[in-house]
């Protein structure tokens, strides 16, 4: 038994195990007659499936701090190197440049991803302003949904 509360499931989160109905035959026309199949679903289809609005320009504007950043300062770091290089202040080998703007570019990477996972996925609440709260509650559920793929194969 489980000791945190049941989640609740997010607007364009798909629904878990949702099982396909059999078709039944074709009913005669002279007798029709409805069941009452209790309260329906929520609608599925591309536009309840998609990432609402909010959200998504929270994830961008955050992709493009922590991901924007980093990129920058790697490609600023071939004109800084080479003005030092170029005016003779000191002599830079090149793996240093090498080094410096990969790691760099492998901090944009890494934003990328902390950018989308930091965001809140929720439409009312915008978070915080790091987001780590946020990101440990969205990789969580990333976790939980590749557990759960990884069950079912």
């Amino acid at each position: 038994m489980s000791s945190e509360p049941p989640r609740q499931r997010l607007p364009f989160e798909p629904i878990a195990n949702r099982k396909k109905t059999p078709k039944k035959p074709a009913e005669s026309l002279e007798n029709p007659v409805k069941e009452d199949t209790g309260p329906q679903p929520q609608k599925t289809g591309p536009q309840a499936q998609s990432i609402p609005e909010a959200v998504s320009k929270r994830m961008i504007s955050r992709i493009a701090l922590f991901c924007g950043l980093p990129t920058l300062l790697g490609i600023s770091t071939f004109f800084v190197s080479y003005l030092i290089v170029s005016k003779g202040l000191f002599d830079l080998p090149n793996t240093a440049v090498l080094l410096v703007s990969m790691g760099c570019f492998g901090l944009g990477v890494l934003g990328l991803s902390y950018g989308v996972l930091s965001a809140s996925w929720d439409e009312e609440v915008s978070g915080s302003r790091l987001g780590w709260e946020e990101f440990t509650t969205n990789f969580g559920r990333m976790r939980e949904g590749w557990r759960n793929a990884k069950s079912k194969s």
